[in-house]
């Protein structure tokens, strides 16, 4: 078998089994939490016996392990379950139903913001390498550490202080429905695009100009400007092909966290996104939705991190050989 084949294949083997790791730690820490659906919904006053048969109406009594391999199971064919909410009723929601429109916000966010944020970052990195030691430079590396070290929530509050409240120029609240408009969609999820792209674009800015930093003291890339090609041409059509693999693998790293980080900017702004959804579902104890959110979350990132690496084994053998 071809070694880069076989390399990928192990991949994605070492990833389906990450996956079902963290599957068993999710539904083992949900199974830990204090407390449980039936005293949410019955209260602390209910007694011992209507808690013990609310939860058997909702099955909750069985064995964990026999309750997760039928949890998984389902999952394996794409059913999540049914919301806890209305146990008991004649209607039952589908967890699927419940995410989907929740889902589809938060890949909204996360593409609206990728949209801005690669293209920044790029221009920002080739300029700061372009310019080396130079104060835009130092500029530039100055505000992206100050973003990289300042928390998310932080970042929110100031953008929603200025630009909402002394500004007025966005909503403070970014609180869409399945009937808003596409511009304003966008312009709802302005500030939480805002927030995240600060936040990512440190570190896709701050890797691309240290890609062709590295690259510009290698010996073909002194031939060129020997050749009399120019510092700009030299980046932009010799160094930055060659440093596109490790640039690449960063981008899908801060993609995979567009999706997986965006519970706190999503709670911040009561933006009603998958992270929203499962900080509320705990908070009720509504554990097939926590734990379907949590799962997406996870192979989500799974997912776009495995990519990325497969990604730099395909475009660069040599990983697999490095003497």
């Amino acid at each position: 078998m071809h070694p880069v084949l076989k390399t990928v294949l192990q991949r994605l083997g070492l990833g389906l089994l990450t996956l079902f790791v963290v599957s068993v730690m999710i539904f083992a820490s949900l199974e830990m939490l204090p407390g449980g659906f039936a005293e949410a919904i019955l209260g602390q006053g209910a007694t011992p016996e209507t808690v013990a048969a609310f939860n058997h109406q909702l099955g909750l009594d069985r064995p964990a392990a026999l309750r997760y391999f039928e949890w998984i199971g389902n999952v394996l064919h794409g059913d999540f379950g049914y919301s806890y909410a209305g146990a008991g009723g004649s209607i039952k929601k589908s967890v699927s139903a419940i995410i989907a429109p929740r889902l589809y916000n938060t890949f909204f966010l996360a593409i609206m913001t990728a949209i801005f944020a690669v293209p920044l970052a790029l221009f920002l990195g080739i300029m700061a390498a372009l310019h080396r030691n130079s104060l835009f430079d130092r500029a530039v590396n100055a505000a992206t550490l100050t973003t990289i070290a300042t928390p998310e929530f932080f970042i929110a509050y100031l953008l929603m202080f200025f630009f909402a409240i002394q500004l007025k120029w966005f909503p403070s609240l970014s609180t869409v429905s399945e009937g808003t408009s596409l511009l304003e969609h966008i312009y709802r999820a302005a500030l939480p695009s805002i927030t995240l792209t600060l936040v990512i674009v440190a570190h896709m800015m701050r890797m691309t100009r240290a890609a062709l930093i590295n690259l510009l003291a290698s010996p073909y890339m002194e031939m060129a400007r020997l050749k009399g090609v120019s510092q700009r041409d030299a980046i932009i059509h010799h160094a930055l092909p060659n440093a596109w693999a490790p640039i690449a693998t960063v981008i899908a790293f801060n993609l995979a966290y567009l999706v997986v980080g965006v519970v706190v900017v999503e709670v911040v702004f009561v933006y009603p996104g998958i992270g929203q959804l499962m900080v509320d579902s705990v908070s009720s104890r509504n554990m097939p939705v926590v734990q379907a959110c949590a799962l997406i979350f996870a192979a989500t990132y799974i997912l776009l991190n495995l990519s990325a690496d497969i990604v730099s084994i395909v475009t660069n053998p040599r990983l697999l050989h490095p003497k």
